[in-house]
């Protein structure tokens, strides 16, 4: 058997195979992208370079034009400031200037104006003069009757000047007297308001409050005479029988009795006719301060009728007369006398409408302008 085992067999083998062949580099096909976008990269990178250079060169020269446009402004701001300051100087130069102007001109206008006074007192004759303080006065008058009400300070104003004129005896002013005259009878005819008599009503109805009933309060009734017929008819039972004189005696007596204790069990009811409930609810010790109350109210009247305040007065005489009418009995005569004064007081404390001296006034600015 031949003997044909692996180990025998292989240096003939490796005889015979051929030597081996020296391996050839090939190119992989991946290798060709990379190279594009490094070429890529690279252009970009010196296009890059190239506007960075260009970017800071245009830079450059943008701050060497606003370095040039700011030395220009400074320059212009230093020229602007030196002509405003200039024409500081220069504004207020001229206002001082105008201020002396203006104050010679004030100064001027004031000599004028003493002089043109001074020329019309030197011209101004004696009727003027005389004209002119009887229209002061009879405005100072007006004026007066307007804040005291009264029409006494034009009447005594326009009689004082017509007794002047009446003195001064000229035909210029002749027509100033008739109108003087004319306003006088007008002022005369106004109704003057009685103040002190309207102030003297209201104390005597502030004294009698204490006294006035109010409805609150129970009458007082007085007891009938009732014993008078008894009495009379006492002599003629004295002459009868004793059995007679004693039943008359009982009957008169029953009777008398009788009726003083109807007389009584009628005044422990009252019926009274109230349009206001509240009137009657008016607790004793409540009734003061109801009284105190219109006290004040009459005499807050009193006092605005004599400062002239004819419109409070009214409000304050309202009310009290209200406060009469709701919680005092009407019925009594003190209550009636009271509320006639208030109301006597409230129809007279009205506000006059003074005439005002129109043709007195008209005349002497005719007389004063020669016409």
């Amino acid at each position: 058997m031949n003997d044909t085992s692996p180990t025998a067999a292989s240096p003939a083998s490796e005889a015979v195979l051929p030597p081996p062949v020296a391996a050839v580099p090939t190119v992989s096909p991946i290798g060709t992208p990379w190279l594009v976008a490094a070429a890529v990269v690279g252009a970009l990178s010196v296009a890059s370079l190239t506007l960075a250079l260009y970017s800071q060169q245009r830079v450059k020269s943008l701050e060497q034009e606003l370095v040039r446009r700011q030395q220009d402004s400074q320059g212009q701001a230093i020229e602007a400031r030196a002509l405003a300051k200039q024409a500081q100087d220069l504004a207020r130069a001229a206002d001082s200037k105008v201020a002396l102007l203006e104050a010679r001109v004030a100064e001027t206008a004031l000599q004028r104006t003493q002089l043109e006074e001074l020329i019309q007192q030197l011209s101004r004759s004696r009727d003027e003069n005389v004209l002119a303080d009887v229209d002061a006065a009879v405005r100072v008058a007006v004026q007066q009757s307007a804040i005291t009400g009264s029409a006494e300070p034009l009447a005594a104003a326009l009689k004082q000047a017509e007794e002047r004129l009446a003195r001064l005896n000229q035909p210029r002013v002749e027509r100033v007297r008739r109108a003087l005259a004319r306003d006088l009878d007008h002022v005369k005819a106004v109704a003057v308001v009685d103040v002190p008599s309207l102030t003297i009503k209201l104390d005597e109805a502030v004294r009698s409050i204490d006294e006035l009933p109010l409805l609150a309060q129970a009458e007082r009734r007085t007891a009938a005479p009732a014993v008078a017929a008894p009495a009379a008819s006492a002599p003629g039972a004295a002459s009868a029988p004793g059995g007679t004189a004693w039943l008359s005696w009982l009957g008169t007596h029953w009777s008398a009795l009788s009726g003083r204790v109807w007389t009584e069990a009628r005044g422990l009811v009252r019926v009274t006719r109230i349009d206001n409930p509240e009137a009657v609810l008016v607790a004793p010790e409540q009734a003061w301060f109801l009284r105190e109350n219109l006290k004040l109210r009459l005499l807050n009247a009193r006092l605005a009728l004599l400062s002239r305040q004819f419109d409070t007065a009214q409000s304050d005489l309202r009310d009290a007369q209200a406060t009469i009418d709701r919680y005092f009995d009407r019925s009594a005569r003190r209550v009636a006398v009271a509320s006639d004064l208030v109301r006597q007081v409230a129809g007279q404390a009205r506000q006059l409408n003074l005439p005002r001296p129109e043709d007195t006034l008209a005349a002497i600015a005719a007389a004063q302008a020669g016409r």
